[in-house]
């Protein structure tokens, strides 16, 4: 087996690793240990956020191409930034009633029916609707404790934001503004491991970073669409 195969399959190993990481933190869920589920659901966060890279720079596809790195990565994305967080959600309480019911619901299906979509991707790597981040929506909703109403309103708008034609960066595979949206995905994945640690009793400055890094995150590509004369679609 050659270095450049070993390579190539080491960064699938790698993926996978998010399958446990994921276990770990329904786990914790099941438990109602809130602080240890997200920090291992921001582990995943990082994971993902190098693996790619990685397997463009060692070219899995030819080195190692009996493994669908693509669809491993999505299966993981499905447990770790919508399913797990979804039930966090509903279990925790922040939501009363018939409204964490909605919530559970809602985003498990349309994100089921956006991780299907052909549309998903756009001609420079961004995202072409709100990419089902529900993982890092509901840390900050742990985080800052927002009237129930707003957690709804969020929510809804999120939800039909998923088939929108908006536009949302990848922070690491969109090149335009990427000097500054690759240090801000590192703050806010910082601040994420920060609320958990202290049990999303962080204090204000964490919360303003969490908030201020996230409304980036998701108007950054709203921004670049909006001063873009070129075509969404690859």
């Amino acid at each position: 087996m050659t270095t450049s195969v070993l390579r190539a399959f080491s960064v699938h190993l790698l993926t996978a690793t998010g399958a446990v990481f994921a276990m770990l933190a329904l786990l914790a869920a099941v438990e109602h240990r809130w602080g240890h589920m997200f920090l291992w659901l921001v582990v995943a966060f990082a994971v993902d956020g190098v693996d790619g890279p990685l397997a463009r720079k060692y070219d899995v596809r030819t080195h190692a191409p009996h493994i669908d790195g693509a669809l491993l990565d999505l299966i993981i994305d499905y447990l770790t930034y919508v399913f797990i967080p979804a039930y966090a959600l509903f279990q925790s309480g922040i939501l009363p009633g018939i409204w964490s019911w909605i919530a559970l619901i809602g985003i498990t299906f349309a994100s089921g029916l956006y991780f299907a979509g052909s549309w998903m991707k756009t001609s420079d790597y961004s995202f072409l609707g709100f990419p089902a981040c529900w993982n890092m929506l509901v840390l900050v909703l742990f985080a800052t404790t927002p009237p129930p109403m707003v957690i709804v309103a969020v929510i809804v708008v999120l939800a039909v934001a998923m088939f929108a034609p908006l536009k949302f960066i990848h922070p690491t595979r969109t090149r335009r503004w990427r000097k500054i949206s690759l240090p801000v995905a590192v703050l806010w994945t910082v601040f994420a491991g920060w609320a958990a640690l202290a049990r999303f009793d962080p204090g204000p400055l964490v919360q303003i970073g969490l908030v201020a890094t996230s409304l980036y995150l998701l108007g950054a590509g709203i921004l670049q669409q909006m001063t873009d004369r070129k075509p969404l679609r690859g």
